[in-house]
């Protein structure tokens, strides 16, 4: 290949780069919309996109440095999300479909940046072929190295006791048509009582990421005083329920102090329900709390309730519309810090008494004068009183609250 064509492939990785933001919103919505197994939840998501700008940043690398394919290496994004592919059981078939896609997109990206470049056609042709060769080698030597993770991790994962209650369990969440007995058939289970969903996870890079799981199953059997039913779902997650006869009753004060002795430890709770479509709902909502927890990190919350943050968990998808909504109804009355904070506190607490001041003070502990001067206070900043865009004042002050929407760092989110 003539050395000439390098220098036009070293400008169409820099153009590719240069919109590489793009490239890899439209690769990962275009893996979700045709493979059915890239369709995980929002943690996983994340990975797989994580896995996506890596391997395109190195096929940018190595086009534009020269750099040669025997240096290739499975970007560490991509070999954990192959392996997380192989812990939740999802075909090997999908992940490495999703290779090839992912290769043909580059490549008519690549062919879309050469004709704007308006080179000549024999340019444009041995241009597209080095690079066609280069990324087809790149992704030849990269799926070797992913098939040989997916499927070592295939192979210890298969040996875990729980993976075929694992595959149990998924199947009672996600099939629709199950009836109740075919459903307690699989699981030995009865389903007829009540039911308390718990997700408990670590984050990565944990140690004894298996004693650390136990430890919270443990506290969760302690906290409602019963046994749970457990499954491993990967080396991070834990799924749990708790069944009984009568309604689960949960201390969650207990739960909430036996979890700061284990500061990396976390756990959502879902609302108790009762039958098969009780067990499936109350997984729901646990996940739905997980997903405001993991939102909400600098909040550094162990124990989320879904009870708690119920409407929360209907709107963290939403979080950069949700502050924008939140900064026009409340203006100034968003400031972080320690003065302003007491002003929402306390006019989301007057608000909830029913616009009472004694009932107010006696909930806060504090005098009814100092309740009275802070709404006044509140009502300055926002230049109405509270009570004036009632509904509004109340959605916003409880989206600051769950989702620490005026905190430095969740801004832009």
């Amino acid at each position: 290949m003539s050395v000439g064509v390098d220098p036009i492939v070293r400008e169409v990785a820099g153009s590719i780069k240069a919109d590489l933001e793009r490239l890899t919103v439209e690769m990962t919505s275009m893996f979700v919309e045709v493979i059915p197994e890239f369709r995980h939840d929002s943690e996983v998501r994340r990975l797989m996109v994580a896995s996506t700008s890596s391997n395109l940043v190195a096929i940018i690398d190595m086009l534009a440095l020269s750099i040669s394919i025997d240096d290739i290496t499975v970007p560490p994004a991509a070999a954990e999300y192959a392996r997380r592919f192989a812990q939740h059981d999802l075909s090997l078939e999908g992940l490495l479909r999703a290779y090839r896609l992912g290769e043909h997109m580059f490549l008519q990206q690549a062919m879309t940046i050469l004709r704007a470049l308006d080179r000549s056609a024999d340019e444009a042709l041995a241009t597209m072929s080095r690079i066609a060769l280069l990324v087809n080698s790149y992704i030849d030597q990269v799926i070797e190295g992913i098939i040989d993770i997916y499927e070592n991790e295939r192979r210890r994962w298969d040996t875990r006791s729980d993976a075929t209650r694992a595959a149990q369990i998924r199947a009672v969440l996600d099939t629709d048509e199950l009836d109740l007995a075919s459903a307690e058939q699989m699981l030995a289970t009865s389903l007829r009582g009540w039911h308390l969903a718990a997700v408990i996870w670590i984050p990565p890079g944990s140690p004894d990421p298996a004693g650390l799981l136990r430890a919270g199953v443990a506290m969760l059997s302690a906290a409602t005083g019963k046994t749970a039913l457990t499954i491993t779902v990967d080396e991070q997650n834990c799924w749990a329920w708790i069944s009984s006869t009568g309604k689960p009753a949960l201390d969650a004060d207990r739960l909430d102090h036996e979890l700061r002795t284990r500061p990396t430890l976390h756990l959502a709770v879902g609302e108790p329900g009762t039958g098969l479509d009780g067990f499936r709902r109350t997984f729901r909502d646990a996940q739905r709390a997980r997903g405001v927890a993991i939102a909400t990190t600098h909040l550094d919350r162990q124990l989320t309730l879904h009870s708690r943050i119920a409407l929360a968990s209907l709107l963290v998808d939403h979080l950069a519309d949700v502050r924008a909504f939140a900064e026009r109804v409340l203006g100034d009355l968003m400031r972080d810090d320690e003065a302003t904070a007491r002003l929402r506190e306390t006019v989301q607490i007057f608000l909830d008494a029913r616009g009472s001041f004694t009932d107010a003070a006696t909930r806060m502990h504090v005098h009814k004068n100092t309740v009275h001067y802070r709404v006044r206070k509140a009502e300055e900043i926002l230049g109405h009183p509270v009570t004036e865009n009632r509904l509004e004042i109340e959605v916003a002050l409880l989206a600051c609250a769950q989702l620490g929407l005026d905190r430095p760092e969740h801004r832009g989110s």
